[in-house]
């Protein structure tokens, strides 16, 4: 499944990032990286990943969006994937009010196996988590994720194995989040009737942040 689409609004600086994916004994999980205390997404735990860099460029964008994301991977855990192991998930744009805006493409990818190897400076420490555990942690205090992290977290605990994964996404083709941070802290995508851009009459999609734990709502 390609990511690109006659949708893509206009252009942003790119990310890539790679939700790597296991069978453990309790169902399936998936490997969280801690940012250190510094940089972006500071002191979050996320999925690895980063920008496209110049050496990413390949012929078409979804070539180079792979390339990225198998190199960030590489780099951030020491795990080696190709970009056919990659099944792409989800396009996420931030809010128009944010100062700095990164268009990020989400991917699964199974454990390609290997020893994990974190870089210091881009993560402090890693855990294989079940995605139900990951989000409890999260309503407890004890995890700082950020919206895509938790709505994709959110969304594998309705999948059993990675193979089920794999397929809903393949089919499902790429799931398009075009953020709008409304009073609050309530996040909006398309569908919801508040959403400016793409609403639909009483649809609801939305994230409740402003308190733990956080409440995920979609109708459409």
């Amino acid at each position: 499944m390609t990511t690109t689409s006659h949708n893509t609004p206009a252009r942003l600086p790119e990310a890539a990032t790679v939700v790597l994916l296991r069978d453990g004994a309790a169902g399936i999980e998936t490997l969280l990286l801690e940012r250190p205390d510094r940089g972006s997404f500071a002191g979050a735990w996320v999925f690895p990943g980063g920008k496209v860099e110049a050496g990413d460029a390949r012929d078409d964008h979804d070539a180079t969006l792979r390339a990225a994301a198998v190199r960030e991977t590489a780099e951030e855990t020491g795990m080696h994937l190709q970009a056919g192991d990659l099944v792409a998930l989800s396009r996420w744009t931030p809010p128009e009010r944010m100062p700095v805006r990164i268009r990020t493409w989400f991917f699964l990818a199974a454990d390609p196996g290997g020893d994990l190897t974190l870089q210091p400076d881009e993560a402090v420490s890693a855990q294989w988590l079940g995605p139900a555990d990951a989000l409890a942690a999260h309503g407890a205090g004890a995890l700082v994720l950020y919206p895509p992290t938790w709505v994709t977290l959110h969304a594998l605990t309705r999948v059993a194995t990675v193979a089920e994964a794999l397929a809903i996404a393949d089919g499902a083709g790429v799931q398009r989040f075009d953020t709008v941070a409304a009073d609050g802290g309530l996040m909006l995508w398309q569908g919801d009737a508040e959403h400016p851009g793409e609403p639909t009459e009483n649809g609801i999609h939305r994230l409740e942040t402003a308190t733990l734990p956080w409440r995920y709502r979609r109708t459409v």
